[in-house]
């Protein structure tokens, strides 16, 4: 098991944790497992039918091999090598240079992919993002996105259920025990933020596995680690107008940022990204 994997479950654990605690200082029993049926069915439907809404929200079209044959001779070949079902494969016009993975599971995938990393990119490096891509379909990294999202959900509809019990005077209990509302004033405002960092460092533990397995599917850590370089020149010449909801899709964030920002950031920086791709093609 990878160290990033033994991250994510650390992460997960810590949003679970946070989630009891703070639901049994805010809601009780009851109004945590509303929250977190909530959220379950909000994230759920979108799970569902994330990769409809993302793809028509970028104005992203199904190619067949005809219109792109050298996109899908290298999405094809990389998903033979890693034993996955080919995805449909899509592109957006747009100059930004960007790709992304979608699909609930490897069965219903698709990559796409911008008019503007296809004129940025060579041939190697193309493949590495693609495999970058791929590597997300192959660990599954929507689902686990999803249940992140629903757990640090619920916490924030805690939250809002205690601003509200706030507002009509509060729980019984709590006027009977001032130490109890103090700590549940402090997780009302305190929780949220910290559920959100959770999730941000989720995402950005999947990027660094994804670079990994794409690395390893492509053979060449180098093109991949050559093709965030361009990437992010790219992004920061030809910024894309891209929703802050969907921007842990991307390859490379489509949001600028960075300082304290880089905390609620769902991608790690370019240079470490880079850096460990390097080294990768020395072992």
């Amino acid at each position: 098991m990878s160290l990033n994997t033994l991250k994510t479950g650390f992460f997960l654990a810590v949003l679970a944790v946070l989630f009891v605690t703070v639901g049994s200082l805010i809601g009780g029993r009851n109004g945590a497992l509303i929250a977190l049926i909530f959220a379950g069915i909000m994230n759920i439907g979108a799970y569902w039918f994330s990769d409809r809404i993302v793809l028509a929200m970028y104005g992203a079209h199904e190619v067949s091999e005809a219109e792109a044959p050298e996109l899908h001779r290298i999405v094809r070949e990389l998903t033979t090598r890693a034993r996955l079902p080919m995805p449909k494969v899509y592109i957006m016009d747009n100059p930004t240079p960007n790709a992304f993975a979608t699909g609930r599971n490897p069965s219903h995938a698709a990559v796409a992919v911008t008019t503007g990393i296809m004129n940025l990119l060579d041939k190697e490096e193309l493949r590495g993002v693609i495999g970058h891509e791929l590597s997300h379909v192959r660990h599954r990294d929507i689902l686990i996105s999803t249940i992140a999202a629903t757990i640090a959900g619920a916490i924030s509809y805690l939250s809002h259920m205690a601003m509200w019990g706030l507002m009509f005077g509060g729980r019984d209990d709590e006027d009977r025990n001032p130490i109890g509302a103090i700590l549940a004033i402090v997780a009302m405002i305190i929780a949220p933020i910290a559920a959100m960092l959770v999730q941000m460092a989720i995402s950005r533990s999947r990027e660094y596995k994804a670079d990994e397995g794409g690395a390893r599917l492509c053979g060449n850590p180098l093109a991949l680690a050559n093709a965030l370089r361009k990437l992010q020149s790219g992004v920061r010449r030809i910024p894309m107008n891209a929703n802050p909801a969907t921007a842990h899709m991307f390859i490379v964030s489509p949001l600028a940022g960075g300082g304290m920002t880089s905390l609620f950031s769902t991608h790690p920086p370019i240079e470490e990204r880079i850096a460990r791709l390097e080294a990768m093609a020395l072992k």
